[in-house]
């Protein structure tokens, strides 16, 4: 199972890279496309909703393939979008090479999902998925450090390598994945379990968790000020623990959802997430408290997505790529919303970018409490059967 799965972590980890290692090269972008620091953060922000919005869409589209031609299309998008991104010498044209970039990582992140679920045993299903998501979440822990290095040289470098880590991706997928064909669902299909009340409710828990956690992280480096004192490799080692515990949290996450009910598991990684994140502005004082707090926060960050994609295809198996690419989407979502709500609470209500860990604190509880009570509605209603997923959402509204 290893080798069908390894490309698929393979693209994963592209993916996520190409997602997160921009916001440590925006100082660079912006002095080389000669427009501002917020004007190159814009970047950031398209891609993330472009991925959002662009995932159900293509999903459709490439519904009716097997997931190996669907992923090896997408893989084909993102490379060339990389490449047009390395290339670029305008803000325009790289930005347009991002949009197209995005509408290719949007497809690869929920098919390498829904195929890693089809093809593991359901025993070992939480397992496939924390593995095929370790590509994203070691790129969500390396990419910023990455970032925060490879600026000081040339961006361009870093785009270069992120196409190359798609192309080799694609290669194993094109050798070591044999032929997934799924059921196949319309974008009507995929848009209508926005309309079924448990489908809503736990996509909602997804964009919050991560609106909370990147109100805080998209500004992570300034947060970090007072622990680095400045010194960007400090700032690194710090960013390399929360990536250790992002990791940690990861493959937990894949043993404890095999083993106990996925909505406990993420009641747990929530309430210490909101603890450690309310703790943010005392514990970013000092390196060693920052690198603790680093790793204890990283490790519930890491955990979030995993019982999230286990739940959903518990609701329905046979709806779940429709699922899968609807947590996607919602997960972009809320890290764009996080980034905008950050910089809302530095700039209307003059918070320091440490503070801002008490706002995501308060997300992330919110978040909690409304988590615990679509659980409790949950345990009541009758299981969902695919055809109420996707074509008729009203009969088991909650």
């Amino acid at each position: 199972m290893l080798k069908r799965l390894l490309p698929l972590a393979a693209a994963t980890f592209a993916v996520g890279t190409d997602s997160y290692v921009i916001a440590g090269l925006l100082p660079s972008i912006a002095a080389d496309l000669e427009v501002s620091t917020p004007a190159a953060g814009q970047l950031v922000t398209v891609f993330a909703l472009t991925m959002a919005l662009s995932a159900p869409i293509m999903g459709a589209l490439t519904s009716a393939l097997d997931r190996r031609s669907a992923l090896l299309i997408a893989l084909t998008v993102f490379v060339i979008g990389n490449v047009v991104t390395a290339l670029g010498t305008s803000y325009e044209v790289v930005m347009v090479a991002r949009i197209v970039t995005a509408v290719g990582a949007g497809t690869i992140n929920a098919a390498a999902s829904s195929t890693a679920a089809a093809v593991a045993p359901p025993e070992r299903r939480g397992r496939a998925l924390a593995f095929v998501l370790g590509g994203l979440t070691l790129a969500t822990a390396l990419g910023l450090p990455l970032g925060t290095l490879i600026g000081r040289t040339d961006w361009h470098i870093t785009l270069w390598a992120v196409a190359g880590t798609g192309l080799l991706a694609a290669v194993g997928i094109a050798v070591g994945l044999p032929r997934v064909t799924l059921p196949a669902a319309s974008l009507p299909d995929r848009l209508r379990p926005l309309k079924q009340g448990r489908v809503l409710a736990l996509l909602a828990v997804t964009s919050l968790a991560f609106l909370g956690a990147y109100t805080l992280y998209t500004y992570i480096a300034p947060a970090l000020r007072d622990a680095t004192g400045g010194n960007e490799s400090l700032l690194t080692l710090i960013l390399l623990a929360w990536g250790v515990g992002v990791l940690a949290g990861n493959i937990a996450a894949g043993r404890l959802v095999d083993r106990h009910d996925s909505a406990r598991v993420l009641t747990g990684a929530l309430a210490l997430g909101a603890l450690a994140l309310l703790l943010t502005p005392l514990a970013t004082r000092a390196l060693a408290a920052a690198l603790v707090w680093a790793v204890v926060w990283g490790a519930t960050v890491g955990v979030i997505v995993v019982p999230q994609q286990h739940r959903l295809i518990s609701l329905s198996p046979a709806a779940a790529p429709v699922l899968l690419g609807l947590n996607s989407s919602a997960l972009y979502i809320g890290i764009a919303l996080g980034g905008g709500l950050g910089g809302l609470a530095q700039e209307w209500c003059g918070l320091a970018p440490a503070e801002l860990g008490l706002v995501a604190a308060g997300v992330t509880a919110l978040t909690l409490l409304w988590h615990l009570g679509t659980t409790r509605r949950s345990a009541t209603a009758a299981p969902m059967t695919a055809s109420q997923a996707l074509a008729n959402p009203e009969e088991s509204k909650t």
